[in-house]
């Protein structure tokens, strides 16, 4: 690659019409793939390790600077013709086995203590959590921001190599050419975010990434056997590229089993189900008890826990009963989130006339209401049985639709409801940080009854306290008379709730008048649901330094974000 190749400007031929196109396609073809490169880095971030969400926004500074600095390196190769079709060949096969390594250290890593526990005899509560294994398991999860760091540089040599290659092909100086060359690259970088969105986002990570790789390697092989008289080490280069062909058929074939396999060591239990929607990643865990006792299942999205089959009845019960009881009312609900069906079996053991649930995934809603094929028999049968079959009730309308413009229709439509049940995940991310803003719950105190109660999971008042608060300042600074309140959920911890009343009495001093919920209720009691409103005496001496979540000031996802940023020493994903 260091070699030169002495072209004379005699020897020089025209720069034909098909070398032009031919070489412009190439490129094109090249920013697609490496915009794709940075969505899966960031996508794999994301979802399947459960990183933060600005991952996306770090993964992408990241390469943008790592091309910049590719671009400067590219001058040190000598020879554009042979160098661009060994670049190629290096970034396919980095291209495709970047998350695959990626999945398989950081899999190692989490399994790592165990098996030194059971290497040394250590009894189940003395695994080596601490010290540098702790250390490892750290900054394995950067990972990903290293191949973003190689790929980026490796992308970003190909623009000036491709310059110099049409360059080199033409008997005359190209006035154009930079703008040329980079024409191709916005055109094909839009083109990779159009296929991406459209075709590669609910793929299977691994596979999406062999099929982008793939077309890295065709680019070379065209370019190869274009250019083979100006290539040096022909013969070596097509053997590189007949390897990398095996490799890349290899792992579109058994690069996704093997991946999911290496994910799956995250989770303490067995993984039974994973699978990608347009909008998230879901991994279902199975942990077998014995002594005939069922099976206890869990959800997780993009790596966070969103419920367990063995504790859930807590939380649902604690998000549904106490603003049913307060309701004057069951003719109608409306439910935001909650698209597992579980939130809503709870609210049809009020018996209302009719219920509305809204929810984005549609994917995500049909696991839990139907039996399908990509799903094992007995965990959708599990999952149908948990939630009642209440998806398939014939009160229930669903509304596939993002919440905050959803609820426009509703209000559009000139619907009251009677109950209001938010049940979305945490304010982990911009988009979800405006469904707990002023201008949300704005729209929600339109669609509520002058009479009506509502009620807002809040995340954890302990783990993160100024989160919780700030919900609660949220709500009150719409007009509404909010109360807080909180239990022990066992697989999250501490949880809160944020619930309130447009008019009338405060939640609480209703649910004092509650002697009995009129349901079957094995669990939450009237006097519990009262007491769940007691907090230490000391809780909210500093809430009047909490702001309140003003859509666009990102202030909620800020408080979120910081208070679980000091909570990394607990694992997500156990």
């Amino acid at each position: 690659m260091t070699q030169t190749v002495s072209i004379s400007s005699n020897s020089r031929q025209s720069l034909s019409r098909i070398d032009d196109m031919l070489l412009l396609l190439i490129m094109g073809v090249l920013a697609a793939c490496g915009l794709i490169y940075e969505y899966l880095l960031s996508h794999y971030a994301g979802r399947i390790l459960g990183a933060l969400e600005a991952a996306i926004y770090t993964m992408i500074g990241i390469m943008i600077v790592s091309m910049g600095l590719g671009a400067f390196a590219a001058r040190k190769i000598k020879d554009a013709f042979t160098g661009f079709a060994t670049l190629e060949l290096i970034v396919a096969i980095c291209g495709s086995s970047a998350i695959l390594i990626t999945a398989a250290v950081i899999g190692f890593t989490s399994e790592f203590p165990q098996i030194i526990a059971t290497t040394f005899n250590l009894p189940p509560d003395q695994l080596p959590d601490g010290g540098s294994i702790q250390t490892m398991q750290a900054m394995v999860k950067y990972l990903p921001y290293v191949w973003g760091t190689i790929l980026g540089l490796m992308i970003g040599m190909e623009i000036p190599l491709i310059a110099r290659v049409r360059q080199s092909l033409s008997e005359e100086h190209l006035l154009h050419n930079a703008g040329t060359i980079y024409g191709a690259d916005y055109i094909g970088a839009g083109a990779g975010a159009a296929i991406w969105v459209g075709f590669m986002l609910a793929m299977d990570i691994e596979l999406a990434a062999t099929l982008t790789a793939s077309a890295n390697l065709i680019a070379g092989f065209v370019f190869l056997f274009r250019f083979r008289d100006r290539i040096k080490h022909f013969s070596l280069l097509v053997v590189g590229h007949v390897l990398a062909s095996f490799l890349l058929l290899a792992l579109a074939t058994f690069g996704p089993d093997w991946q999911q396999g290496f994910n799956n060591l995250l989770y303490k239990d067995k993984v039974v189900h994973s699978q990608a929607t347009r909008f998230q990643q879901l991994t279902f865990t199975e942990r077998l008890r014995g002594s005939g006792l069922e099976p206890v299942y869990s959800m997780y999205i993009n790596g966070r826990l969103q419920f367990s089959s063995e504790d859930e009845h807590i939380y649902h019960s604690f998000l549904v009963d106490p603003v049913m009881a307060i309701s004057p009312r069951h003719d109608n609900i409306l439910i935001i989130g909650g698209g597992d069906g579980l939130g809503l079996k709870q609210v049809l053991k009020w018996n209302p006339k009719h219920v509305t649930l809204m929810d984005l995934d549609g994917e995500l809603i049909k696991l839990f209401a139907s039996n399908t094929a990509a799903m094992p028999t007995e965990l959708s049968k599990a999952l149908r049985q948990l939630n009642g079959d209440a998806l398939n009730d014939s009160r229930l309308k669903l509304m596939f639709d993002d919440a905050f413009n959803g609820v426009d229709k509703l209000i559009k439509s000139q619907k009251k409801y009677d109950t209001i049940i938010v049940d979305l995940p945490d304010p982990s991310h911009p988009d979800l940080n405006k469904l707990y803003s002023d201008v949300f719950y704005r729209k929600l105190k339109e669609l509520l009854s002058a009479d009506g109660a509502i009620n807002i999971q809040s995340t954890s008042p302990y783990h993160a306290k100024n989160a919780f608060i700030s919900i609660g300042k949220t709500l009150s600074s719409t007009g509404f008379q909010v109360q807080q309140y909180h239990h022990n959920v066992p697989s999250f911890g501490e949880w809160g709730w944020t619930i309130a009343t447009l008019s009338g009495k405060k939640p609480k001093t209703r649910l004092e008048q509650v002697k009995q919920f009129p349901i079957k209720e094995e669990w939450l009691t009237p006097s519990l649901a009262r007491a769940a409103f007691e907090f230490p005496g000391n809780f909210y001496q500093n809430a009047n330094n909490v702001k309140p979540n003003v859509l666009g000031s990102l202030q909620l996802y800020r408080y979120h974000q910081k208070a679980w940023a000091q909570e990394q020493d607990v694992d997500v994903f156990n």
